[in-house]
């Protein structure tokens, strides 16, 4: 056997290996971060070889599902709280829970000029529908009714709010001028640092609780190589790189 035939058997038995120990990860990701799990995801596949199947929603109704025996492997929620509920309930991997992103609020409209990177266009009410996502299910309506509250505009405002099921929906309600404005994810409005158009004001932090995001790897995927080489991932400077690029700050 010549040394091209030697390589080419040896490059097979290697595809061959790799395939063998291949599987795949069920990833039940929040809407909010849709694009950035996308990138991960691509550039997780192509180091791992491991594959990966995606379903992007609220938090809340994820959670529910998964209470309900949804076979989902790993969880990346939009909050906290879904992820310990599940760890008290012992639907979890003991000690997988971690914070991997940190996201910001946003209040936007997609008519430049409209927001004057102020809360005054609130607090002047010359808007017809202000788009929230629903606190029941989204993280981020919790947020958006706390800068609410706290610029004591709840009351006032409340009569013209459409709320969206998730953050996604709620993007969707101002993009195509549905809403006049809406608090959306700050991610949903940077790409790979790009800037959406239009007009915007960036919440400060202490206008509301931190969004802090937590992933969790479920119970029915201990031993799952691909769901735990996912966790390891999403701890590199690669997967850093990727979450900070679309406008979430790395945890602390």
């Amino acid at each position: 056997m010549d040394p091209i035939q030697k390589f080419l058997v040896a490059f097979t038995l290697w595809i061959f290996s790799q395939l063998a120990f291949a599987e795949t990860v069920h990833i039940a990701a929040a809407a909010n971060f849709a694009a950035p799990v996308k990138a991960i995801i691509n550039a997780f596949e192509s180091k791992t070889g491991h594959k990966t199947v995606l379903s992007l929603g609220s938090s809340g109704k994820f959670y529910a599902q998964i209470l309900n025996g949804a076979p989902f492997d790993v969880f990346f929620s939009a909050d906290q709280v879904k992820p310990e509920g599940l760890e008290r309930q012992n639907q979890t991997v003991q000690g997988s829970r971690r914070t991997y992103a940190v996201g910001g609020l946003v209040l936007w409209s997609a008519q430049s000029d409209f927001i004057d990177n102020s809360p005054s266009i609130l607090e002047s009410g010359r808007f017809s529908k202000l788009a929230i996502a629903n606190p029941r299910l989204a993280p981020y309506g919790v947020a958006a009714i706390e800068v609410l509250e706290a610029l004591s505009l709840r009351v006032r405002t409340e009569p013209k709010w459409v709320q969206g099921e998730n953050i996604s929906q709620t993007f969707q309600f101002v993009s195509t001028g549905n809403a006049d404005l809406g608090f959306v994810a700050r991610s949903q409005l940077v790409s790979n640092s790009n800037i959406q158009k239009g007009s915007q004001w960036l919440v400060p932090d202490h206008f509301h609780q931190p969004i802090r995001q937590d992933v969790v790897l479920l119970k029915r995927a201990a031993g799952n190589h691909a769901a735990e080489a996912l966790l390891s991932f999403i701890k590199t400077p690669a997967a850093r790189e990727i979450i900070e690029s679309y406008g979430y700050s790395w945890p602390n």
